[in-house]
């Protein structure tokens, strides 16, 4: 895993338009390579899984890769494994208003649909795609996708490694892990890459899903503990492993998120679990979200 002094991050920040190019850079290269190979093995490969925690860029990505190939004939369609969840139940619901209901447990979809699907879409058989409501927690009427023989279909969900999701796909499967990989490191102290997602997250959270600091806090435990049941251990099962830290992009973060965390350091019961966040952020040199191109993963974020 990819360790990056603080100290080297404020110094490339002296020159913030190549900072920023070479950081994007690094992204859109994994991003290039994965794309290119899909598209080789477009014909024996026409599903591609993308799977990642939470915050990890897995929306972004998955549109990029679809850009890529649509650049070079290929038609791309893209679909969220939200969709495929099974509608809760009066006891699902009770449980939730309890707080012992498993958000992130692969019980949560609808199996059997999914990876049927899967298999239809690689012999080039019209599928229909559900639409889950949120709001509702209900399944709506979807859209019906048929496929070519040529084309892409990108399926992305935090469950899309998980062989008991996925039934017998990899034959016909290209698979991809994007996370957060790299570390940053600051007088012996290292911040591991979760609280970057975390960092992400604070701020989408707030700004698009009306969630307070302390509430995605309270959330991203539970977060936390379904990605170590449910996703760590089929990341091995990628064709390829994505690393979609930004290297300016905590810079970007200070100043949106620190006067958040100074609120909550003094009331919030669990801080110390979070305070390294604010510590670090502190020794990061500001940059101006302005500075963020508007094709860049960031912006999945900042909005």
């Amino acid at each position: 895993m990819k360790c990056i002094p603080v100290k080297e991050l404020n110094d490339s920040a002296a020159d913030p338009q190549e900072f920023v190019l070479s950081a994007e850079n690094a992204y859109a290269d994994q991003i290039s390579a994965a794309a290119e190979r899909i598209y080789m093995e477009r014909k024996e490969r026409p599903v591609v899984l993308i799977s990642g925690p939470s915050g990890s860029g897995k929306t972004t990505s998955a549109g990029r890769i679809a850009q890529l190939l649509e650049d070079n004939g290929c038609r791309a369609h893209t679909i969220s494994m939200d969709n495929y969840f099974l509608p809760l139940t009066e006891q699902d619901k009770r449980l939730a208003e309890l707080g012992q209901f498993d958000f992130e447990s692969p019980k949560r979809l609808d199996t059997e649909l999914f990876s049927r699907h899967l298999k239809m879409l690689s012999c080039c058989e019209a599928i229909d795609v559900p639409a889950f409501d949120f709001t509702a927690q209900e399944r709506r009427p979807g859209i019906t996708l048929e496929c070519s023989p040529g084309d892409i279909v990108i399926m992305e969900g935090i469950h899309a490694l998980n062989p008991e999701v996925t039934g017998h796909s990899d034959e016909f499967t290209n698979r991809v892990y994007v996370s957060v990989r790299t570390r940053l490191e600051s007088d012996g102290a290292l911040l591991h890459p979760s609280k970057i997602r975390l960092m992400r997250r604070l701020i989408r959270d707030k700004l698009y899903r009306g969630r307070s600091i302390s509430e995605t806090m309270d959330f991203f435990r539970s977060v936390e503990r379904g990605e170590d049941l449910y996703i760590m251990p089929f990341k091995h099962r990628a064709s390829f492993d994505i690393d979609t830290f930004i290297a300016y992009e905590p810079m970007v973060y200070r100043d949106i998120l620190l006067g958040d965390l100074e609120q909550v350091s003094g009331t919030y019961g669990d801080y110390e679990h979070y305070a390294d966040i604010e510590q670090f952020l502190r020794k990061l040199q500001p940059m101006d979200r302005e500075v963020v191109p508007e094709n860049s993963l960031v912006r999945e974020f900042i909005g």
